[in-house]
């Protein structure tokens, strides 16, 4: 019991942080200008990218019996609030949106990393719903990296 426990609340902390990411690309997103339609077709695709995480890993929560968050983390939320302040003093440039969201990323890569460590007893079909959602959240934070670095 304690395993299914353990992995719910993991499961439950990679819906969250999700939920955090789709925020934050909306969030971001409006501080673009028309000239910026590629960064926001990209913000799109990756709040569908997320919300699709979000569903994935909520049925994974109701396999192990256990009751899915649908909130946001408050660590989500302090994000959103610096990226208001850091707004109001930097602008709304490409380059400070794409650092926020570099930051962002790192934060979600992070998370995916420690949910995939063995202690957490994943069962091995989550682990692989999980570690395919990994690839593609890792693939975005190195378009997101590559794309600040290049001063896009």
């Amino acid at each position: 019991m304690e395993t299914i426990e353990k992995s719910v609340e993991v499961l439950n902390d990679l819906i969250e942080i999700n939920n955090d990411r789709v925020a934050g690309f909306e969030h971001a997103g409006k501080d673009l200008g028309d000239e910026d339609r590629d960064l926001s077709d990209f913000f799109r695709t990756q709040r569908e990218a997320s919300r699709q995480n979000s569903f994935e890993l909520t049925k994974a929560v109701n396999q192990l019996g256990g009751e899915a968050e649908d909130g946001k983390s408050v660590s989500g939320t302090i994000h959103r609030n610096w990226l208001d302040v850091r707004a109001t003093f930097t602008g709304h440039d490409r380059a400070s949106i794409l650092a926020e969201c570099e930051r962002g990323e790192d934060a979600i890569k992070k998370a995916y990393e420690d949910a995939l460590n063995s202690d957490n007893g994943l069962p091995d079909d989550i682990r692989q719903v999980v570690e395919r959602q990994q690839q593609g959240i890792n693939a975005s934070h190195d378009m997101i990296r590559d794309m600040a670095e290049a001063g896009s």
